[in-house]
């Protein structure tokens, strides 16, 4: 599955084994959407479509639930710690889930429109110099662009194919 954002509107690409159809349609209230098959960006989308660069926060499913309930979140433990959210972008994604999410089950992969972020969103030096997303505000649950489980099969957690390459 393919996405790009278009003000209120999402545009969704779906491959079936290797048949494809498209089709724009309305993000709900909140600009949360997620399925039970994952979205990214589709370089496919009309021209007029903004290419949102995504960031990602993996989330335990409580985090999820409790971002879900009340709209609003000041992140994980190591988020209230560290003071602001952690997020990562698409090939950073895979590493911080093997650092601190090594066999754990029931994570949810969220995606973040970085843009969309304001200036609360600083990319700082981090794991050996790299720069992370690390949004200074709380997340709300209208930051969410999507949400998809990030099932742990073989002791590795399986990311949507072509993720890293949607987010570039």
């Amino acid at each position: 599955i393919a996405s790009c954002l278009v003000g209120s509107e999402m545009c969704i690409r779906d491959r079936y084994g290797g048949a494809a159809a498209f089709r724009c349609q309305s993000i709900v209230s909140a600009r949360v959407r997620w399925a039970h098959r994952p979205p990214s960006l589709d370089l496919s989308c009309r021209p007029r479509h903004h290419w949102a660069m995504l960031i990602f926060k993996i989330f335990r499913a409580d985090e999820w639930a409790a971002l879900r309930r009340e709209g609003q979140t000041d992140g994980a433990p190591i988020d209230l710690a560290d003071g602001y959210v952690h997020f990562s972008t698409a090939e950073q994604a895979s590493e911080t889930a093997a650092k601190y999410f090594s066999g754990v089950e029931g994570l949810m992969l969220i995606a973040v429109d970085a843009t969309a972020a304001g200036p609360a969103l600083k990319w700082e030096p981090s794991r050996g110099g790299d720069l992370f997303p690390h949004l200074y505000r709380k997340m709300d649950l209208a930051d969410v662009v999507w949400a998809q489980p990030l099932p742990l099969s073989g002791g590795a957690h399986q990311f949507p194919p072509g993720l890293k390459e949607a987010s570039q």
